[in-house]
């Protein structure tokens, strides 16, 4: 989820893109704004920025694990295979 910060700048900025003449429009959007961005930035399934690539990492952890144990798997088969004297 986006830092509230970082959405009190964005709406502002969509703010300011309002022309000057429409002053009391752009306070009811900007109002407007602040609840509708938020909820709807809630309802979304997003994960920060820290959350992916902690997932990320483990993933290529996994990865790493996994191809190590194909590896050891074909290793194996290729003993089974070898004829025994």
């Amino acid at each position: 989820m986006a830092k509230p910060t970082d959405l009190k700048h964005f709406i502002a900025a969509l703010c300011d893109a309002l022309p000057t003449h429409v002053s009391t429009l752009k306070k009811d959007f900007e109002k407007n704004c602040q609840q509708i961005i938020p909820a709807f930035l809630d309802k979304l399934d997003l994960v920060t920025r820290k959350e992916f690539d902690t997932q990320k990492n483990v993933l290529a952890r996994t990865r790493k694990k996994l191809e190590a144990l194909e590896e050891q798997i074909k290793e194996l088969e290729r003993l089974l295979k070898k004829p025994r004297k």
